[in-house]
C-alpha cells in the first residue's frame, strides 16, 4: 500500500520530500477543482466572445462534466494498475493540453470539444492525487497528510471564483491558459519527488464496456434534453435521446452480469444506500443549476461585474470548510436522519431567497443572507450524507460506495443543467435579455428548492441510525479515487475514511 520511496520506506510529512507530495497532490487536485469553479463566472464573457446561445454555455459547462462523471472511477483504477504517479502525470499534462486548446478556441464548438478533453484529464488526474497520498505516507502521518490535502484544495476552492473573476475581467481565455504553467509545475515536482505506488491485489479485468455505455449514453441523453430545450423533442432529438436511455439500460444488465463491474448494483439493495443516493440525486441535481444560473444572474440581470459575481459564492465554502466537520460530529452522535432532514430544507430557504435576487439586487442585505443560509443547509447535510454511504457499506467497499456516489452527484449535476434551464425558458439566445433570464431564473429557482425540499423528504422517510458493525478483515484495495467531491459542495475528506 506504501509509495516506493528511494530507501524503500514510506515518507513522513515533516520531511522537505512528504511537503513536496503533498504540494505535489494539492496542486494537482486544484486544478480540477479551480476549473470546476472558475468556468460557471466566465460564461457571460464566453457568450458574448464567441456568439453563442445558452445550449452553447450549458455545452462548455456540461462536457467537462459529461467526461468526468463517466470515466473517474476507470481513472482510479487505471492508477491502481499501471502506477498512481503515471497516471496522475499523463492526467496533469492532458488537462494541460485540453486546457490550451480551450483559451485558444476560435468558436464554442472547438470550445466544448476541448472541454471534453478537460474532463478526461481530470478523471486521470484527480483520482491519482489522495491515492498517491494514502499510498505514499507512513501510516502514523497519513490522516494529517489527508487532512491537510483536503483543508488545502478546499482554500483552492474557495479562491476560485475570486481568481476566475479577477482573470475574466482581463481576458476570459486566461482562466484556461493559466492552468498550463501550474501544470508544468505539477510535473517537474511529481517526476522529482512522488514515489510510484500500484495496487498488486488490481488485477481484474476492466470493465470497458461498461465505461462506454455509461459515456455513450450519458453524452446521448444530454445532447438530446439540452437540444430539446431549442428545437423540441423531434426527429433526430428523440432517437439521440432513445439512444442515451438505451445504452444507460444495457449498462444496467452489463453490470449485473459483469464479475469486475464499475459499479457493483449490489450496493443498491441497502435501503440506507438506496436512500442516501437518493438525496444525492435531488440535491445536487439543484446544485448544478444554482452555481450556473446565478451567476449569470448577478451579471446578466443585476449588472455585476465577474469578480463581483464569482465572489459571492466564497461564504459558501468558507462556511463549509469552518463547520463541516463540525457538523459530522453533530452527526455522528445523534445520527443522520435530522441533519439531512433539516440541512436540505434549510437550503432551500436560501434558495427560494436567491430567486428574489433581481437588477437592484445588494450583496449585503440580498446576496448575503441567501448565501449564508444556503451555506448553513449544506454544511449539515454534506458531511452526514457521506457518512451515511459509507456506513451502508461494509468496508470492503467502502471505496466503491463513496465513488458510486460521486458519480451520482456529477450525473444529477449534468442531467439538471440540461434540462432545468430549458424547462423554464431559458434558451437560445434568450438568456442576454435580462427580462427573459430574470423570468426563468426565478422559476428555475423556484425548482431547486422544491429538489431540496424532496430530498429532506427521502431523508426523514427513509434514513436510518446505523447500526454499529462488527470489524471486518482489512482490505487494502485501494478506491481512494471514489472519495472525491465536487470542490465546491463536497464534505470535508475524513481521514479516518482513507487509512483503512
Amino acid at each position: 500500500m506504501t509509495g516506493i520511496a528511494p530507501d524503500g520506506t514510506a515518507l513522513r510529512l515533516g520531511t522537505p520530500r512528504g511537503r513536496w507530495v503533498l504540494a505535489t497532490t494539492v496542486l494537482g487536485s486544484g486544478l480540477a477543482m479551480l476549473d470546476a469553479t472558475v468556468v460557471n463566472v466566465a460564461l457571460g464573457r464566453i457568450g458574448e466572445d464567441l456568439d453563442t446561445g445558452f445550449a452553447g454555455l450549458q455545452w462548455t459547462v456540461n462536457a467537462y462534466t459529461l467526461s468526468l462523471a463517466a470515466l473517474i472511477l476507470l481513472g482510479g483504477s487505471l492508477g491502481d494498475r499501471f502506477g498512481r504517479r503515471r497516471v496522475f502525470l499523463i492526467g496533469v499534462v492532458w488537462f494541460a493540453v485540453a486546457s490550451l486548446l480551450c483559451g485558444l478556441a476560435p468558436d464554442i464548438e472547438l470550445l466544448i470539444a476541448a472541454r471534453g478533453l478537460q474532463g478526461i484529464g481530470g478523471a486521470l488526474l484527480t483520482p491519482g492525487s489522495l491515492a498517491i497520498i494514502a499510498a505514499s505516507f507512513h501510516a502514523d502521518d497519513r490522516a494529517a497528510a489527508v487532512g491537510a490535502w483536503s483543508g488545502l484544495s478546499g482554500v483552492a476552492a474557495a479562491v476560485g471564483p475570486l481568481i476566475g473573476g479577477w482573470l475574466v475581467e482581463l481576458d476570459w481565455r486566461l482562466v484556461f491558459i493559466v492552468n498550463v504553467p501550474v501544470a508544468v509545475l505539477i510535473v517537474i515536482t511529481a517526476l522529482r519527488y512522488v514515489p510510484e505506488s500500484r495496487d498488486p491485489d488490481a488485477t481484474g479485468r476492466i470493465d470497458v464496456t461498461g465505461t462506454l455505455l455509461a459515456a455513450v449514453g450519458l453524452g446521448a441523453l444530454t445532447f438530446g434534453l439540452t437540444r430539446a430545450g431549442e428545437v423540441g423533442f423531434a426527429g433526430s432529438v428523440a432517437a439521440t435521446t432513445v439512444l442515451g436511455i438505451a445504452c444507460l439500460a444495457a449498462f444496467l444488465v452489463v453490470e449485473a452480469r459483469s464479475s469486475h463491474p464499475l459499479v457493483p448494483l449490489e450496493l443498491f439493495r441497502n435501503p440506507q444506500f438506496s436512500a442516501a443516493n437518493a438525496v444525492t440525486l435531488l440535491v445536487y441535481a439543484a446544485l448544478g443549476v444554482i452555481f450556473v444560473l446565478l451567476v449569470l444572474q448577478l451579471q446578466i440581470v443585476s449588472g455585476w461585474s465577474p469578480l463581483a459575481a464569482g465572489s459571492a459564492m466564497l461564504p459558501l465554502t468558507v462556511v463549509m470548510l469552518l463547520f463541516s466537520s463540525r457538523a459530522g460530529a453533530l452527526a455522528q452522535r445523534i445520527g443522520p436522519r435530522l441533519p439531512m432532514t433539516l440541512g436540505p430544507l434549510v437550503a432551500a430557504v436560501g434558495v427560494l431567497w436567491m430567486g428574489r435576487l433581481g437588477p437592484q439586487a445588494s450583496y449585503v442585505t440580498d446576496v448575503l443572507p441567501s448565501v449564508l443560509l444556503f451555506a448553513a443547509g449544506l454544511t449539515l447535510l454534506v458531511a452526514p450524507l457521506t457518512a451515511t454511504v459509507l456506513d451502508a457499506a461494509d468496508d470492503r467497499h467502502a471505496g466503491i460506495a463513496s465513488g458510486v456516489n460521486n458519480a451520482v452527484a456529477r450525473t444529477a449535476g449534468l442531467l439538471a443543467v440540461a434540462v432545468i434551464p430549458a424547462a423554464v425558458g431559458i434558451a437560445g439566445d434568450d438568456y442576454t435579455d435580462p427580462t427573459a433570464f430574470d423570468d426563468g431564473y426565478g422559476m428555475a429557482m423556484l425548482i431547486n428548492a422544491g429538489l431540496l425540499v424532496l430530498g429532506a423528504v427521502i431523508a426523514v422517510t427513509f434514513v436510518r441510525r446505523p447500526l454499529a458493525a462488527e470489524p471486518e478483515p482489512e482490505d487494502h484495495r485501494m478506491h481512494i479515487e471514489t472519495c472525491v467531491h465536487c470542490g465546491v459542495t463536497g464534505t470535508q475528506l475524513h481521514p479516518a475514511d482513507h487509512d483503512r
